[in-house]
């Protein structure tokens, strides 16, 4: 059983909602925070770099300490407000390329993490989990949604269509281009429906989050342990997630550049890649994957097309059914020698967004001498790899959507 509930949320003003969102802090360059920083003083950007307003550089305790005094200031300047009932904040997102998402925000159950309903497919760092338990447990507040999916679900999809015809709270478009509505629900009745219906499910999937949904469990076990009263009842029980069907979510694949061919001669390589695929050399021709288990390779100007021979590859569970699994197994581990794919800094992850000319101009400027793009994970496997309790390597998937922070914030 998943259980959610409803949160009193802090959130911006209606007319400086647009001015407040951002993106997450780290996919902003340091010249785009303060550019931005510079022309909005609403951005929420100023909660989360607060060493901005003394042009200095804020690491730890001493940062955590005046991102809680800045989210303070803008509770005390009526930037934000908090909500008056607890509620479901229905969220629905219409990206530039006319892709919809809609879904519901909501407190999701920190033990649902720990007994693995709420499943998981990449490992995560410890020391990255204690750092945010820490920061968590500073600021007092989750600002940024994790993404879960579910299986889309009939009667969730009608109340989810019901209250989107109505008015919405917030209406605004990002400089992406991308439009976002968010309706703040308080109605008792459509909150235990909600409810009810993700009581009834037996698993949730994180899509997007990982580490954040981590911390938030080590937050809830150790304030527990800490709680002398812990009734089950106070906010650090949950975490704030964003929820939505299987089939709105988007995922892109992560594509493979790597600066050398460890030592081989390009024709070298060709030879040990013979044993394992099937190769055809296409020229200049752009040449992108339309089936799983086959991979495009541009590679000294031209593309290639890699056919796996399947009689040369052993799968024994989800995991190795992956494309990505099946590019390490058999090539950059036993012929390029990367086996640490999380830090060796002979390999980069462009996403499957940017086109094959992308790569192929980093591989012309001869910044890099290989790459590799492949089909995109299906959310049908993300679950069977999370189901087995396996884990992707770094880089498997892009997901859509990608949320903005400062929009409804989580107080515990």
């Amino acid at each position: 059983m998943a259980k959610i509930i409803p949160f009193k949320a802090v959130r911006p003003t209606r007319d400086k909602v647009s001015l407040i969102a951002c993106r997450p802090y780290d996919t902003y360059t340091p010249s785009e925070r303060e550019a931005r920083m510079h022309v909005n003083p609403f951005s929420f950007l100023h909660i989360v770099n607060p060493g901005y307003k003394y042009q200095q550089k804020l690491t730890g305790e001493k940062r955590y300490a005046l991102v809680k005094n800045r989210f303070q200031e803008f509770k005390e300047d009526n930037i934000f407000l908090k909500e008056e009932e607890p509620s479901f904040y229905f969220y629905k997102i219409v990206n530039r390329d006319g892709h919809e998402f809609s879904g519901i925000i909501a407190g999701s159950s920190a033990w649902d993490y720990e007994t693995e309903v709420i499943k998981k497919h990449e490992k995560t760092i410890e020391k990255r989990e204690n750092i945010f338990e820490e920061y968590l447990k500073t600021v007092g507040f989750n600002a940024e949604p994790v993404l879960l999916t579910y299986p889309d679900n009939d009667e969730l999809k009608l109340i989810i269509e019901d209250v989107m015809k109505t008015r919405s709270e917030y209406e605004f478009t990002t400089t992406y281009r991308d439009t976002h509505y968010i309706w703040n629900v308080s109605d008792k009745i459509i909150i235990d429906k909600i409810a009810a219906v993700f009581a009834g499910m037996n698993s949730l999937y994180i899509a997007d989050g990982h580490h954040r949904s981590a911390s938030s469990y080590l937050l809830a076990k150790h304030s527990k342990e800490e709680n002398p009263n812990h009734d089950g009842t106070e906010s650090y029980n949950y975490f704030m997630t964003y929820l939505i069907p299987e089939s709105d979510l988007k995922i892109y694949e992560f594509n493979r550049l790597v600066k050398d061919l460890n030592g081989l001669s390009k024709e070298e390589f060709l030879i040990s890649l013979d044993e394992v695929f099937r190769i055809e050399d296409r020229g200049n021709e752009y040449y992108k994957p339309s089936k799983k288990h086959h991979f495009s390779m541009y590679l000294g100007g031209n593309y290639y097309s890699l056919y796996l021979r399947k009689a040369e590859y052993e799968i024994k569970n989800a995991l190795d059914t992956l494309d990505v699994q099946i590019l390490y197994d058999t090539i950059l581990k036993p012929i390029l020698g990367i086996k640490d794919l999380r830090n060796d800094d002979r390999i980069v992850y462009p996403h499957g967004k940017n086109d094959l000319a992308y790569m192929k101009s980093l591989i012309d400027s001869g910044e890099f001498k290989v790459g590799f793009s492949l089909l995109p994970i299906t959310t049908e496997e993300l679950k069977n790899v999370a189901d087995e309790g396996l884990t992707m390597p770094p880089k498997s998937t892009f997901i859509e959507p990608k949320l903005r922070s400062g929009i409804t914030i989580y107080e515990f």
